[in-house]
């Protein structure tokens, strides 16, 4: 799981970006042949990569967007719920409003705690569930996205502060109504974190592995979930993509019937942390183990979460798709290559 801290720096940066930019971005040479067999996703299936380039600076900015077209056809924006009302240049207007340039579906993530510590950004008390509202209402109205999601790995709130997770449940309904009221095509949502959710607090979590202790109960609570989201790091939990079960995303199958979205995915590929090792082959084996272990499923979405690595804690510092020096991974022509 990855807190977007990083990605908000994009607010004080994105004055910057050379909107009009026509710079042509060449694709890496080569192909790779897919470790774990051919495998082609589904048509209905929409891929993508979250808002993670090289830098902020205007070149390596637009050239994020040149290769996320090579990516899928998606682009997600996750952070504070209150950048939903920053009308100057704010991350989520500045995506959406780029979408029509670089031809991307955006999907717009309004977090409004802390993963890590389940610490809140704010009190949910009424003046700021009113600004969050507000704020969520009007960029509905204005920009009618397809996607809206409130809320990013909600049920380690439901471990870390079951008080604050209780009072978002409520609330979260109203926004859904209010948002579905202003754009009744928007697909609303929130997102809950998979391995949290299968019990699984083992590996790197540094807890136990117990089935007895997932949490599905909590997709009830969610009635009026579009879709039902999730993001999933399974290195966290095993040590090589071959270790994951056969059954391990067609469960979510037996606990909805709604469409599926995968709004981070990630693998790193680091040789390390120690007794974690990685590397770029087993990252890329990973691509084709979660296509095929996801095969069946009524997917909407797969979003990878880097597409370069990120400045940011192990191992997620390495599960991007492109090295921070701007080489490509064996990853990169993988994730291509399945869509």
């Amino acid at each position: 799981m990855m807190d977007m801290k990083k990605i908000l720096t994009v607010i004080l940066l994105i004055g910057i970006i050379l909107i009009g930019c026509t710079q042509q971005v060449t694709p890496p040479p080569g192909n790779v042949t897919p470790p774990d067999g051919n495998h082609t996703i589904p048509s209905a299936v929409h891929k993508g990569v979250t808002l993670t380039p090289k830098s902020f600076q205007g070149s390596d900015f637009t050239d994020f967007f040149q290769k996320a077209s090579q990516a899928g056809e998606i682009v997600s924006w996750a952070g504070d719920w209150n950048e939903l009302g920053n009308t100057n240049n704010g991350g989520p207007k500045v995506i959406t409003e780029l979408a029509s340039t670089y031809d991307y579906t955006p999907v717009v993530e309004a977090q409004f705690f802390t993963q890590s510590t389940g610490q809140l950004l704010r009190p949910l008390d009424e003046a700021n569930k009113q600004s969050y509202k507000s704020s969520a209402v009007a960029f509905a109205e204005k920009y009618k996205p397809e996607y809206m999601a409130f809320g990013i790995e909600v049920n380690i709130l439901y471990e870390k502060s079951p008080e604050d997770f209780e009072d978002f449940v409520s609330f979260y309904s109203e926004v859904y109504d209010a948002v579905k009221t202003a754009s009744p095509n928007t697909k609303v949502f929130t997102i809950f974190q998979l391995e949290r959710m299968k019990g699984l607090h083992g590996g790197l979590f540094g807890g136990t592995n117990d089935p007895a202790n997932a949490q599905w109960s909590l997709l009830d609570r969610f009635p009026k979930s579009d879709i039902i989201a999730f993001t999933t790091y399974p290195d966290l939990i095993y040590k090589d993509p071959s270790e994951i079960p056969e059954g391990y995303y067609t469960e979510i199958s037996s606990h909805t019937s709604k469409p599926i979205a995968f709004t981070e995915v990630g693998w790193h590929s680091d040789a390390s942390p120690a007794g974690w090792e990685s590397s770029e082959a087993e990252q890329a084996q990973f691509i084709n183990r979660f296509f095929n272990l996801t095969e069946g499923l009524d997917e909407d979405m797969v979003i990878w979460s880097f597409m370069y690595d990120q400045d940011t804690a192990e191992p997620f510092k390495s599960m991007g798709l492109y090295k921070s020096d701007g080489a490509a991974k064996q990853a990169w022509d993988v994730w291509v290559e399945t869509g």
